[in-house]
């Protein structure tokens, strides 16, 4: 038992020294900004609608951090189209900020530095389609931190 002990922490205290040694020279993936992301609007029956990135937690309000010239992509695959606009920080061209139906890409492309604030503008539901949804709907917004 003693020796299992002493095979356990020094393992610990190896895989320890190789984590600190990766972050005190850059190399930690988590420390890098990504040079694109896609964040997808979906609908859903609480809030109307979230959106969420790479498959991740969809919620109204979502933070990402991209590396100076990088991409974003939104997809709309709501049921209503919605209209992606910034709100705040340096001046971007959004490509396509009309998404008027399911599937319709917008695209930014951030070229400097800096902190950056967007929301969609909603539409209206698509002809024929009458979906109940339960409470008010929410806002969407997002942060983009380009560093």
């Amino acid at each position: 038992m003693k020796r299992i002990l002493t095979i356990l922490f020094a393992t610990a205290v190896i895989a320890g020294s190789l984590a600190v040694g990766a972050i005190a020279y850059g190399s930690s993936s988590a420390t890098q900004a990504s040079k694109s992301a896609t964040l997808t609007i979906r609908h859903q029956t609480r809030g109307c609608h979230t959106w969420s990135t790479a498959n991740g937690r969809s919620a109204p309000t979502q933070r990402l951090t991209l590396a100076q010239g990088g991409t974003l992509r939104v997809v709309d695959n709501d049921v209503m189209p919605h209209r992606f606009a910034q709100t705040s920080g340096t001046h971007v061209q959004i490509v396509h900020a009309r998404m008027g139906h399911m599937s319709a890409t917008a695209t930014v492309r951030f070229s400097q530095r800096g902190v950056y604030r967007f929301t969609t503008k909603p539409g209206e539901d698509y002809p024929g389609i009458h979906v109940k949804t339960v409470g008010e709907d929410y806002t969407l917004r997002l942060t983009v931190t380009v560093s």
